[in-house]
């Protein structure tokens, strides 16, 4: 990772078509580098200062953005308003405010999924595509990590899941937290909050981080954290079953150079689905890391997403 720095330019921004959005952004690096987009996971997961650090701040025009609801951008966890076709449109408006004409886009986990639905809409606007822990929000993979799947490899951290919901509700999960989530009872809301969020924390490392559960009972966190994660997966990421990877969306955007990231032992976004990428789309280049979950933060992940935006950085695209 390259040294922290700061922002020199930040506010907000007017989500398109909605007054009611205003949305956190920053800009840091080379005023006249490359410019790159950083697209956070959760959805709601909210940016970090720690993620300017993946990319050399003496190349890249470096840009973060809080999405709708999340992090610092306001109302927060308002899902009015908010779906995959909002985001998308907020990074154009985002990307014309700052004069940019393509950039490099970098996105992990809701992030590569929102990467690859930006740029199959807007191929021209994208140099290069860096991605990690592959979701492309397929019925399959959300029963996996929310309903049977995941599970099995932390059943202790799954009772806690399943706790807040009665057994007869127990055969839909997103849709039992849904009601829970959206309760006028705040002790119920944040209690539904707190242990959606701490299941996706738990299991995001291939050896759990007691740092990362943590931030689950951070209640602005976890409510914008799973609100929108559970408002985005009960309405199948407002878009079709499989779409990302049906060879006309793929066909767009074969050209564009990409690099994906992607942890053996990722419980959260399972290899399978990276590898169903790279079977539609062979030309993109696939590194497996051996010793790893779905987390950015983990050193054999951190250390392949810092080079493939080195890589990315000196292809002068």
């Amino acid at each position: 990772m390259y040294p922290p720095i700061k922002p020199y330019e930040s506010g907000f921004f007017q989500g398109a078509d909605s007054e009611k959005h205003q949305l956190y952004y920053e800009v840091s690096g080379n005023k006249q580098g490359d410019p790159v987009v950083f697209l956070h996971g959760g959805p709601g997961g909210g940016t970090d200062p720690k993620d300017r650090e993946f990319f050399n701040p003496a190349k890249y025009k470096i840009v973060l953005f809080d999405q709708r609801g999340a992090g610092k951008s306001v109302p927060c966890a308002e899902l009015e308003n908010n779906t995959t076709w909002d985001l998308v449109r907020d990074i154009e408006v985002l990307r014309q405010k700052l004069d940019v004409t393509k950039w490099h886009v970098f996105g992990g986990s809701w992030g590569s999924t929102l990467s690859l639905t930006y740029a199959q809409t807007h191929p021209d606007r994208v140099k290069s595509l860096v991605l990690r822990g592959i979701f492309t929000l397929r019925k399959s993979e959300l029963r996996f990590f929310y309903q049977d799947g995941a599970s099995h490899l932390f059943p202790e951290q799954w009772e806690e899941y399943l706790a807040p919901i009665p057994e007869a509700e127990r055969h839909d999960m997103m849709k039992a937290y849904h009601s829970r989530l959206n309760s006028s009872d705040t002790n119920i809301s944040q209690a539904a909050a707190k242990a959606w969020a701490k299941w996706e924390m738990a299991t995001s490392r291939l050896i759990v981080s007691a740092d990362a559960v943590a931030q689950a009972d951070k209640v602005d966190f976890a409510n914008a954290f799973a609100r929108i994660e559970n408002h985005y997966f009960v309405n199948e990421g407002f878009m079709r079953d499989g779409q990302l990877l049906e060879k006309q969306e793929l066909d767009k955007i074969r050209h564009i150079p990409t690099i994906v990231v992607q942890g053996r032992y990722d419980v959260v976004c399972p290899a399978t689905t990276a590898w169903a990428l790279k079977r539609a789309w062979p030309e993109i280049t696939l590194h497996i890391i051996p010793d790893a979950g779905h987390s950015s933060r983990e050193p054999g992940i951190e250390k392949k997403l810092v080079e493939a935006a080195d890589i990315m950085a000196s292809k002068a695209l």
